[in-house]
């Protein structure tokens, strides 16, 4: 039975997920912002258990996971949560940057970091759940596009420099996906969202299972997944 650590359990990608391992008896440690977000993820999931940090405020995890027991063994790492907020470059603030910043990029680098010496004794898969937008920005798109960006940065280096330690990372970017991210997009794109239009979320979480299971002698490092219909 393997242990999952996964950020954004709550909905979407992140739900749906969980939701898979959980089925099949994997251990489950669901990230969550607060302790009355985490008894919603563990009466959702049941045997789960919680980390409490909230990834809005990166610095400070480190003191939030001093508080609270990691895991022994973690054998993958599952980056799912993300925010997103539009707009034109000459409109946005530096507070809508710094959130979306915080959130998308600096605390998985910061969640991966405190956890490194258990991904390494563990040989963990990370998988960062990235987007369309971290290959390519269009306009509006800058704040959140540019954390992606760094977000897949942030990937291809933790590969170069964990590969010597058995550590395999993926990155895995979904176009469009219906979830309230993307009902939120929509709304502030002005237009009318149907869902059916987009990616199920668990079409996304089939790929990024898969990455997990994958034998050991093989990795995938980059993995786009586009609506089919």
């Amino acid at each position: 039975m393997a242990t999952h650590l996964i950020t954004g359990a709550g909905s979407g990608i992140g739900a749906a997920v969980a939701a898979r391992l959980h089925a099949r008896g994997d251990d489950l440690v669901l990230l969550a912002r607060d302790a009355g977000r985490g008894k919603q993820l563990v009466e959702r999931f049941p045997g789960a258990r919680v980390l409490v940090g909230d990834l809005a405020d990166p610095d400070r995890l480190s003191w939030a996971f001093s508080k609270q027991a990691i895991p022994e063994r973690i054998d993958s790492l599952l980056h799912v949560a993300g925010i997103v907020d539009l707009g034109p470059v000459g409109e946005l603030r530096p507070k809508t940057w710094h959130q979306q910043l915080n959130v998308n990029l600096i605390a998985p680098a910061e969640v991966t970091r405190l956890l490194l010496p258990t991904l390494r004794a563990s040989q963990a898969t990370v998988v960062f759940v990235n987007s369309g937008a971290g290959l390519t920005a269009h306009a509006d798109w800058s704040a959140y596009a540019a954390s992606k960006h760094g977000l897949k940065a942030l990937a291809d280096s933790l590969r170069a420099e964990e590969k010597a330690n058995g550590i395999r990372v993926t990155s895995v970017y979904p176009g469009r996906t219906a979830s309230p991210m993307q009902a939120k997009v929509h709304s502030q794109e002005g237009k009318e969202y149907d869902p059916s239009h987009w990616i199920d979320p668990e079409s996304v979480a089939t790929t990024i299972v898969m990455a997990v299971d994958l034998p050991r002698d093989a990795e995938v490092n980059d993995l786009s997944v586009r609506p089919g219909r």
